[in-house]
């Protein structure tokens, strides 16, 4: 027995009846082919769209757990700030106060803010905020731990320079080296005209005009280094003492008649070294002497206040000033 035709019916407008349509199967696997298609086609789009304009269940979540992380990274570039602003008032009290009541040298902010790592060491967080804001807070704290350690240094040797300000004090030279009413400051440090050499050079220290014969004393407690006439590295200075202080203070007296101290020996301020005299490159009696400071021969003039009232120290920086002849 044959299987029945399917057949449908559509309405024919011009006989206003309807009418049987007998379908093949072919027409029928194309429609349904069609459809299917269709379907496919329709919810893939649908898919596409959805993704691109929807966020799914764990994308929300993830998006509220970045927004979070970002507000976190605010708040902590925002704390970091301000530790920012108080190691840099530690930083200031530092340099102006502490080591000016110590006489150190300030610590430079090269120092203070040198690099840590390169460029590359903030090369993973490049994608990862699109703000930037990881990376520049990162960079914050690398500076700031580097800032914090080279001022806990600092304070370590402040500690230091406080536990021996005693004979910090008591090395410092802080007198003159000729009794102030047996001598005169004739030269003083800065570009002077050398009577022998004939032209203008750095006169690194002071000339002290007294009687020859007359007391040179140690300005600080040290151990003498150098001592007697023509000593090597010293041409030119005749008979010459040279005293280590320690902290970095180093004293020299040049020209002298005597030196009556050996090589080793300890030195207190005030103790005689020596006698005025006129040896070497001189052209009179007097003592030529200098302050070195870390390798770096300093104005001595500013290591006389101690032995001087106000006055007295106001003419000799005035007499050290003038820009005149050296006596060696």
């Amino acid at each position: 027995m044959s299987k029945p035709q399917r057949h449908t019916y559509r309405f024919n407008p011009h006989t206003l009846r309807y009418e049987k349509v007998f379908v093949s199967l072919r027409d029928r696997v194309r429609r349904i082919s069609f459809n299917v298609l269709f379907g496919v086609v329709l919810g893939v789009l649908i898919v596409f769209v959805g993704l691109q304009f929807m966020d799914s269940p764990k994308e929300r979540s993830m998006q509220r757990e970045l927004a979070k992380y970002k507000r976190q990274t605010r708040r902590l570039n925002d704390r970091v700030e301000r530790a920012e602003k108080v190691i840099a008032d530690l930083e200031e009290r530092d340099n102006v106060l502490y080591r000016t009541i110590f006489e150190s040298e300030p610590i430079g902010d090269e120092k203070r803010r040198s690099g840590i790592g390169g460029v590359e060491r903030y090369a993973d967080l490049e994608d990862i905020d699109d703000e930037g804001l990881l990376k520049e807070t990162s960079m914050k704290v690398d500076d700031l731990t580097k800032r914090i350690y080279v001022e806990s240094k600092s304070l370590d040797e402040l500690y230091e320079m406080a536990r021996t300000k005693g004979d910090r004090m008591a090395a410092m030279p802080a007198i003159m080296p000729v009794a102030k009413q047996q001598a005169k400051v004739v030269s003083g440090f800065g570009m002077r005209f050398h009577p022998i050499l004939k032209h203008y050079r750095l006169h690194a220290g002071m000339d002290i005009t007294a009687r020859q014969g007359t007391p040179i004393y140690a300005t600080g407690d040290g151990v003498v280094r150098v001592a007697g006439r023509n000593a090597q590295g010293y041409g030119g200075y005749g008979v010459v003492v040279m005293v280590d202080h320690g902290f970095g203070f180093q004293t020299l007296y040049a020209h002298m008649q005597t030196a009556k101290v050996r090589v080793g020996q300890k030195v207190k301020r005030g103790e005689q070294i020596g006698t005025v005299g006129n040896t070497g490159l001189s052209t009179g009696s007097h003592l030529h002497y200098e302050v070195i400071l870390n390798g770096k021969r300093v104005d001595p003039v500013y290591y006389f206040s101690a032995d001087l009232t106000p006055e007295e120290y106001e003419e000799v920086i005035e007499l050290a000033s003038q820009v005149n002849q050296s006596m060696s």
